[in-house]
């Protein structure tokens, strides 16, 4: 447990070390900002102090010490009383741009005389300027400082670049502002000159007076000359602008007819137009639905008269159809009633009592039909079942009288002679065959069956 308190102690006190460890680091970190230089000092005797310009360094607590420099452009006026070389006593201002150099050795030559005096760097660099100024003065004429003075200020910074270099300083730039003198040798220097330039001036105002006024003269004539070609022209665009006045207002009336002509040919146009429209629109509304409805009357006349032209023959066609067959049926029938009359015309009485014999039993048998249906049946009536006989036979024998009514034969007149010729002896001679209903029947013997 010990062992464990002493290790965390232990961890805990390295991590206090290295922490402050960094933040040292971290602040000993110095940047030179690029208008200062930043000069460390406390190494050995044998490496000299660093110098650093627009960069970051290390400066270690306790061993090194660090110092800023400024290497900022200073103004320097300069204001300065000499004598020229023709003995003219001048007074001359000027203003300079100085500044420490930017390289290490200019930086060390400014550290060493400025660093701890740094304001004193304006007025040292003021004296020394001043004073080339001066000297180089001495070796010009009023003139040449006057009219010369680029050259004045180059001169100054050659005299005074080996002083100020020796201190780590340069001058950008120097300027000369102004130059004056107290006993008017300047002005009156500049009088011959300024009388000449005068001269000059008023030739030159003369001349250019003359030459204005041949100019003026000159112009006035061209304006007299351009007036009058104006006016000539405007007379003519005048004589242009009435005859085409009077032409435009001849071409108003003109134009007007024209116009209407226009329109009446227009409006005949749309009047030819609005009747074809008219025309087309009669054809298409009235016309073609007339003409499209005559023709479906006429398809449908002709239609309707070609079916019944068809249902005619039809009918035509089917009544010749039924009065043939009506026809056929009428011969067959006719020919069987004229076969059934020949062969009746050629029965003997015999034969008639024998067809009668044949079929009054089913005439009998037929009226008897409805009785034999009865099952029970009750005869009020005084004779009893007599008189159920006698209705029957008196239906015979009204049937007998029908036959004999729709035949014109009387059947009992022809039964008695049958009767009676039955009691004579038979004829020699042998019947001959009778045909009826197209059948041939056997030679009749006399005997009624």
């Amino acid at each position: 447990m010990v062992e464990l308190t002493t290790t965390l102690a232990l961890a805990v006190v390295i991590a206090v070390v290295v922490l402050i460890a960094l933040v040292v680091l971290i602040r000993s970190y110095r940047t030179a900002r690029p208008d200062e230089a930043l000069i460390i000092t406390g190494r050995s005797a044998t490496k000299p102090s660093k110098v650093v310009v627009g960069a970051r360094s290390v400066v270690y607590p306790f061993v090194n010490k660090a110092y800023t420099l400024s290497l900022a452009s200073r103004s320097v006026q300069v204001t300065v009383e000499g004598i020229s070389k023709n003995g003219i006593k001048l007074s001359l201002q000027g203003v300079a741009q100085v500044k420490v150099g930017g390289d290490e050795e200019n930086v060390r030559l400014a550290a060493q005389r400025f660093l701890q005096q740094q304001d004193q760097i304006e007025r040292y660099t003021q004296d020394i300027l001043a004073g080339s100024l001066r000297s180089v003065v001495g070796t010009l004429t009023v003139e040449q400082i006057i009219h010369e003075r680029a050259a004045l200020a180059k001169s100054v910074q050659d005299v005074a670049l080996e002083s100020l270099n020796n201190q780590g300083l340069i001058v950008d730039t120097l300027q000369i502002s102004s130059v004056e003198d107290d006993t008017n040798y300047l002005r009156n220097l500049g009088r011959p000159e300024s009388a000449q330039v005068e001269k000059a001036a008023a030739i030159a105002e003369a001349n250019a007076r003359q030459e204005a006024a041949e100019k003026q003269a000159v112009s006035d004539e061209g304006i007299a000359i351009a007036q009058q070609r104006l006016a000539i022209r405007r007379a003519e665009l005048k004589e242009q602008t009435d005859a085409r006045q009077a032409a435009a207002d001849a071409a108003g009336p003109l134009a007007q007819a024209e116009q209407r002509q226009a329109i009446i040919q227009r409006e005949e146009q749309v009047a030819v137009r609005q009747a074809e429209l008219k025309e087309r629109q009669l054809d298409t509304e009235v016309r073609r639905p007339a003409d499209a409805a005559k023709y479906q009357a006429e398809q449908e006349a002709a239609s309707l008269l070609a079916r019944r032209r068809a249902e005619a023959e039809a009918r035509r066609a089917d009544g010749l159809a039924e009065a043939e067959s009506l026809e056929a049926a009428g011969r067959a029938e006719a020919a069987a009633v004229q076969a059934k009359a020949e062969a009746y015309q050629q029965f003997n009485d015999a034969a008639v009592i024998d067809r009668l014999v044949e079929v009054l039993p089913k005439i009998a048998r037929e009226l008897a039909a409805p009785y034999g249906n009865i099952k029970d049946l009750t005869v009020i009536s005084n004779d009893g079942a007599g008189q159920l006989s006698r209705n029957i036979a008196g239906n015979v024998n009204d049937t007998v009288t029908m036959l004999e009514k729709m035949t014109g034969v009387d059947l009992r007149q022809l039964v008695n002679r049958v009767a009676s010729d039955r009691t004579q002896p038979p004829a020699p001679a042998t019947p001959a065959p009778v045909v009826v209903d197209g059948h041939h029947d056997e030679p009749l013997d006399g005997r009624v069956g």
